[in-house]
């Protein structure tokens, strides 16, 4: 959050913005930008959303060289955008776009180039997920070559200058999509099923090797989950649910669940998470048929979508949602083959 500080005595808090002021009327004011990054497998650009206010949302453009992409993440230090490519199979970072808030508040569009790249080591790249300056992608594709046993690889950089370094590779015992990290410790998306699996100090497996989630629970209500993401002010896990696969219009939804931790603590291994410790969004008003991400700003309780199928693709926006039900998006723009989104505050 940028602050301007002068005196702060008594404030007035709305969407984006926060006024204080004293008797003298010496004025403080908080503006608090909200940029959505996305990716998608139509044209592989990167499309940037200001939602500070999600009724009057502006997008810009950078056009990049790649023609599919999906796990996208912003480095502010950097001013960098990282995404995952699904033409090169590798990670790619744009900096240098002038991505500062000044210049987003306004629909414009600029062309870029790989400016941070590496080795290109996978095969079918989904989320990305970042801690530190370690950058894991969880990749969907068959990993020993036996498409009757279900495995995924994650493949962890380290980044240095303008170069991506791979560092090693951990295979897991089933498939990829979704992944986040809570602390040191990796959520990840049980591909195929309603299943959520943690990894426990992952960054701590430094080989190239086979690992077992440390835990792996059920998640009543859900047939099939894609995207996760966690807000760790208020302990709130989101999950996605694309329902069957072949139906991209109308059988997705996300589940909410808040005081996410002691709920997860408290099932064991193997057991379900159940739906009455959860709120779900689904139903034909909400237009997710395939939602295959998800975005998370616990200010605002709003939620962001990357929805493939519906329409050919779209990014929407959900709030007041504590009753869950069959809601109607208060925010819904067209993005064919949407695959990804991230939310950046400052």
């Amino acid at each position: 959050m940028k602050t301007i500080k002068i005196f702060t005595l008594v404030c007035a808090t709305a969407l984006g913005l926060t006024s204080c002021s004293d008797n003298e009327n010496n004025i403080t004011a908080q503006v608090q930008t909200k940029l959505l990054f996305t990716s998608n497998n139509s044209d592989g650009n990167v499309n940037i959303y200001n939602v500070n206010n999600t009724k009057a949302v502006t997008k810009s453009t950078l056009n990049t060289t790649t023609s599919a992409a999906d796990g996208i993440y912003y480095n502010s230090e950097e001013d960098l955008v990282i995404q995952a490519s699904r033409t090169t199979f590798g990670i790619e970072g744009y900096a240098g776009a002038s991505l500062v808030p000044s210049d987003v508040s306004a629909n414009v569009t600029a062309s870029v180039t790989a400016s941070v790249v590496g080795s290109l080591d996978m095969k079918s790249p989904r989320e990305l997920a970042v801690n530190g300056n370690f950058y894991v992608v969880a990749d969907n594709a068959d990993a020993d070559g036996n498409t009757e046993t279900k495995d995924g690889k994650l493949f962890i950089y380290t980044k240095s200058g303008n170069q991506f370094n791979l560092r090693n590779t951990i295979t897991t015992n089933f498939k990829l999509w979704g992944i986040t990290f809570i602390g040191n410790d990796l959520y990840a998306i049980v591909d195929t099923t309603n299943e959520l699996a943690v990894f426990s100090n992952f960054l701590n497996n430094t080989s190239t090797t086979s690992l077992s989630a440390t835990k792996q629970i059920a998640v009543e209500g859900i047939v099939r989950t894609h995207g996760l993401t966690y807000d760790m002010d208020t302990d709130t896990m989101i999950l996605t649910d694309i329902g069957e696969a072949s139906n991209g219009q109308d059988d997705g939804g996300f589940q909410v669940i808040e005081n996410f931790t002691s709920k997860f603590s408290a099932t064991t291994n193997g057991n379900i998470l159940a739906l009455t410790e959860q709120t779900r969004v689904a139903g034909s008003n909400t237009l997710m048929g395939n939602p295959v991400d998800v975005a998370y700003d616990g200010d605002t309780k709003t939620v962001f979508i990357a929805e493939a199928g519906n329409g050919g693709g779209r990014i929407l926006a959900f709030n007041n949602f504590t009753n869950g039900g069959n809601l109607t998006p208060i925010y819904n723009a067209s993005l064919t083959a949407a695959s990804a989104v991230y939310l950046y505050k400052n």
